[in-house]
């Protein structure tokens, strides 16, 4: 498993658009890498097809996308056409598929699910979502079970405010997204924050009198 904050590992793989080195394929970019329990079934078909939809959203954030199967490439590049026409898409399809084949890149990331087999008795491969920063470094990691479809909009969301808290000094609230206020650390003074955010601070009164709950129109 790879912890947050942790150098991600630069895997070499097949992919659909051919071989990849993974930090020279990020190539110092934000990027997603999201994990499909098999080719040719059905929520992988419709969860490919929601991200293949979301491609220029996540292009607009700078973050590149690559999907990852234990399966070859070819069936990778058959099933495409399935996703296609069930998604309605056209075009080129927008991001790279990985064949793990040998399953090396589920175990060494600890994507497999124990209650989820295949007819010979492997774990399948869960829903897992990783987000890697510029840096190498992973920045936000989800698993799903296998039976469970992912929300790419929650995904782009979180993406959002990782990369709005990696510039600026505040924290996003439950159900944050972009535009709405943000939360000031509790680290920043009252001076630095007057300094810091412009646009206003408001304090929150609560029933124990501390000051920690503080507001801020989302910083530019």
């Amino acid at each position: 498993m790879v912890l947050l904050g942790e150098v991600f590992p630069n895997f070499e793989a097949e992919t659909t658009e051919g071989p990849i080195k993974f930090h020279d394929w990020l190539g110092g970019s934000w990027g997603i890498l999201f994990s499909h329990p098999a080719d040719f079934t059905p929520v992988c078909t419709t969860e490919l097809g929601a991200a293949a939809q979301l491609a220029p959203e996540f292009a607009k954030r700078g973050v590149k996308m690559i999907a990852v199967s234990c399966d070859p490439v070819q069936s990778h590049k058959d099933w495409i056409k399935d996703i296609e026409a069930y998604n309605h898409l056209a075009g080129a399809f927008p991001y790279p598929i990985i064949a793990d084949e040998e399953r090396r890149l589920a175990v060494q990331l600890g994507m497999l699910d124990p209650d989820e087999r295949t007819a010979e008795g492997l774990c399948l491969t869960a829903r897992a979502v990783f987000v890697v920063g510029p840096d190498n470094r992973l920045k936000l990691s989800i698993l799903y079970p296998a039976t469970t479809g992912r929300n790419f909009h929650e995904i782009l969301r979180a993406i959002d405010s990782l990369q709005l808290t990696a510039q600026k000094k505040v924290a996003t609230p439950v159900n944050w997204k972009a535009g709405d206020k943000c939360m000031v650390l509790p680290s920043i003074s009252e001076d630095d924050a007057k300094k810091l955010f412009p646009a206003g601070v408001e304090v929150h009164e609560v029933p124990s009198g501390k000051k920690y709950i503080r507001t801020t129109p989302q910083p530019q």
